[in-house]
C-alpha cells in the first residue's frame, strides 16, 4: 500500500520543500490501506538531508495542514513515533468502494461518519503496538534498608547525539525554507520569496512621498515591479523587510519610460514629457549650457 500512498502525496499533497521529502518517507513505509507508518525524526532528517529541527517543523506544519497524524497512543518499532495519513487513507477508501460499484453494478453505502477505529491485529505484524504505560507500583519499606541515604544503584550514562551520524540537531536551511501555510524560519522571522512579496503601505507611501511615483507613473512603477520580480526570481527566499528594501533601492534607480533626452536643449524639445528629478534637471542644464551658441566657433 505504500505505492498508493505515496501516489497520493505526488499527486494531491500541497506541501513543499522539506515538508514534501518527510511526507514521502513517511508514505513509503505506509504498510496497509490504513494508511498508518512509522519513523523517527532522525532517520527522516537522514533519508530528506535535512536538520532535525527542519523535520520537526514539516511535521508540525503537516500536521496543521491536517495531511498528516501523529498517533501517540501507538508506537513504531524501536520506539519510534507512529504516523497517520487520514487524507489517503480516504481516498483509499473512495477508490476502493468505487472499484465494489464497477465490478457489482450496485451502489455501496457510504460509511457513517465517525472516528475510524483502527485495526490494531493487522498493525501488530509490522512492529506497531499500543503504547504501554506502566502504573506506578506503591512503594513497599524493606525494614533492613535505612530511609534515608544515597541510593546503591549505578545511575546509567546519558546518551548524547544523535542515532545517525551526520545528522544535524540545527542547519541553515531552516534559515532560509519558506513554509507553504505560514512561512516562518526557526528565528521566527518570515522568509518568503521575491514573488510572494507584497508592496507593503509602508513602501508605497514611500515610493509617493520621495516622489517615485510621480516620477514613474503608476504604470511605470508596476512596470519597475515587474523587472524587480524578475531579476529577483532566482534569489534564495528573504524576509519581508530585506525585500522591502531592496525593491525600495531598485525603485529608486529605476528611470521613466520616454523620460526626456539629458543632452537635448532645453526649448528645442517642447514634446519631451517632464517630471525629471533634481539631479536630471542639473545635469540637463548643464549639458545644455555646454552646447549653447557662443559666436566663437569657426
Amino acid at each position: 500500500m505504500s505505492s498508493e500512498a505515496r501516489e497520493w502525496v505526488w499527486e494531491h499533497s500541497s506541501s513543499r520543500g522539506t515538508a514534501r521529502l518527510v511526507l514521502l518517507s513517511i508514505a513509503d513505509r505506509v504498510a496497509d490501506d490504513q494508511c498508518i507508518s512509522w519513523a523517527s525524526q532522525s532517520s527522516l532528517a537522514k533519508r530528506t538531508r535535512a536538520s532535525i529541527s527542519t523535520v520537526r517543523e514539516a511535521i508540525e506544519r503537516l500536521v496543521l495542514a491536517e495531511e498528516l497524524e501523529q498517533l501517540d497512543d501507538l508506537v513504531g518499532p524501536q520506539r519510534s513515533t507512529v504516523y497517520r495519513l487520514p487524507l489517503a487513507a480516504e481516498a483509499l477508501v473512495q477508490a476502493r468502494r468505487e472499484q465494489l460499484q464497477e465490478d457489482d453494478g450496485t451502489a455501496v453505502a457510504d460509511d457513517p461518519p465517525g472516528p475510524t477505529k483502527l485495526r490494531l491485529s493487522a498493525l501488530r505484524q509490522y512492529g506497531i503496538r499500543p503504547r504501554e504505560v506502566p502504573e506506578s507500583p506503591a512503594r513497599v519499606r524493606n525494614p533492613a534498608a535505612p530511609e534515608t541515604g544515597r541510593s546503591r544503584r549505578k545511575p546509567a550514562r546519558r546518551r548524547s547525539g544523535n542515532r545517525h551520524n551526520g545528522v544535524p540537531e540545527t542547519g541553515t536551511q531552516n534559515r532560509s525554507e519558506p513554509d507553504w501555510n505560514r512561512r516562518y524560519s526557526s528565528s521566527g522571522a518570515a522568509v518568503l520569496s521575491a514573488a510572494e512579496w507584497k508592496i507593503d503601505p509602508a513602501s508605497h507611501t514611500w515610493a509617493r512621498q520621495q516622489g517615485h511615483l510621480d516620477r514613474l507613473g503608476e504604470q511605470g512603477l508596476l512596470a519597475a515591479d515587474a523587472k524587480w520580480r524578475a531579476h529577483r526570481a532566482s534569489f534564495e527566499p528573504r524576509s519581508a523587510n530585506a525585500w522591502a528594501a531592496d525593491w525600495r533601492s531598485w525603485v529608486a534607480r529605476e528611470h521613466a519610460s520616454g523620460r526626456p533626452n539629458l543632452y537635448a536643449v532645453p526649448g528645442k524639445n517642447p514634446a519631451a514629457p517632464g517630471g525629471m528629478t533634481r539631479a536630471e534637471a542639473h545635469t540637463a542644464a548643464l549639458l545644455a549650457a555646454l552646447d549653447e551658441q557662443t559666436g566663437t566657433e569657426g
